[in-house]
Formats: C-alpha cells, sequence, structure tokens
C-alpha cells in the first residue's frame, strides 16, 4: 500500500507542477488572511528568497523564474485590493496578453528579494502593472517588468466601480508604458497583416 501511494505521489509529480499549485495555494491563504489594501493603485510587496529549485548554471536565479514569481505577486496583489474576488463575482477573467522583463543584475542562491507589484494604470481592455525585483542586500533594482493583464467578459473600469463603489480616473501612462503599448499594438498590426498575407496564398 505504502509502495502505491509512493507511486502515484512520483506520478503526480512527473505529471503536474504539483509546487506551482501548492504555492498558489499559500499565497491566496496569505492574502486572504492580511488585511485589505483599499488602495487600488497602492504599491504592494512580497518577500521571496533564491532557493536551490530557482537556479540556472551558473547558480543565479533562472530567467523563467522571474515570470513565475511575477505571476504569484500579481495574485498576492490582486487579492489583497479586492480585484480578484471583484472580477470572479463579475464573471470575469484576467489573463496575461503582454510581459516585457529587463534584467539588471542576477540574484544569487541565498539572496533575499522583494517584489513590489502596483498598477500604473488601465485602458478598455486591459490593466497595466509594473513588478520589480529588489534586492534587500542593498535595495538594488534587479529586474524590472511590465505586464498587460486583458480583461476578458469585462472591463477594467467596472471591476474598479465594483472594488470602489465609484469611478477612479485612471492616472496618466508614464512614457515607457506609452512607448511598451506602441510596440505592443504595431507587434499585433504586423502579426495581422502576415496572416492575412498568408490566407490570400493558401
Amino acid at each position: 500500500m505504502l509502495l502505491l501511494a509512493l507511486g502515484v505521489l512520483l506520478l503526480l509529480f512527473c505529471s503536474v507542477d504539483v509546487w506551482y499549485f501548492l504555492r498558489g495555494a499559500q499565497v491566496f491563504f496569505q492574502a486572504w488572511f492580511q488585511p485589505r489594501i483599499w488602495d487600488i493603485l497602492a504599491e504592494q510587496s512580497i518577500d521571496g528568497m533564491v532557493l536551490p529549485h530557482d537556479l540556472d548554471y551558473m547558480g543565479h536565479m533562472n530567467n523563467s523564474r522571474y515570470l513565475r514569481e511575477c505571476d504569484f505577486a500579481r495574485f498576492h496583489h490582486y487579492m489583497r485590493n479586492g480585484l480578484f474576488m471583484a472580477s470572479h463575482k463579475l464573471g470575469a477573467k484576467m489573463v496575461v496578453g503582454a510581459s516585457t522583463i529587463r534584467y539588471r543584475r542576477s540574484l544569487a542562491f541565498g539572496e533575499a528579494f522583494e517584489i513590489r507589484t502596483k498598477v500604473v494604470g488601465w485602458d478598455e481592455k486591459a490593466f497595466y502593472l509594473e513588478q520589480r525585483f529588489v534586492s534587500k542586500k542593498d535595495g538594488f533594482v534587479s529586474a524590472i517588468m511590465l505586464c498587460r493583464q486583458n480583461v476578458v467578459r469585462c472591463s477594467p473600469e467596472t471591476i474598479i466601480e465594483f472594488v470602489c463603489k465609484r469611478k477612479i480616473e485612471c492616472p496618466e501612462f508614464p512614457e515607457d508604458l506609452k512607448h511598451w503599448i506602441s510596440f505592443i499594438s504595431a507587434s499585433s498590426q504586423a502579426l495581422r497583416a502576415e496572416s492575412g498575407l498568408e490566407e490570400k496564398n493558401k
């Protein structure tokens, strides 16, 4: 019986990213029992540390782990400011539509850091967030990420009004975000044009 249980666990860990779902549950309950943050534009932070399973061949935190940690930080952020529960009640889904990350200095094994997340604005289709990896050793911003979180079956403005019980004016987009959104738009237009040419050539 013990061997069977071990075999099932081994099969589970080999076929499903169990640690991802366990981490998601941990973030959910951690945020659930923390005080609510009423300002949806407030910056929030969560702590992290570079562990052995985060490392690449050079002993640094590997590139994909930054994106994974950003996922959990955004989930934590939405839980505490009410956007996650509001979107759920409204039947909306929030999915990543685009992200760009810039690496400035590697995070080494055992190095403590915090991820600072904030909503920098929104439009009729998506929220835009900035996320920073800040080393606790010296406060250096090791990486910075921009994320477009698309809202499906609803709009960001509707979700915000549901949370805040009033209309909130979107802050003016910073210049770097404007350039990034322009790049996304140009990329989408180019891909649509490319798809159109492929259809004509069939």
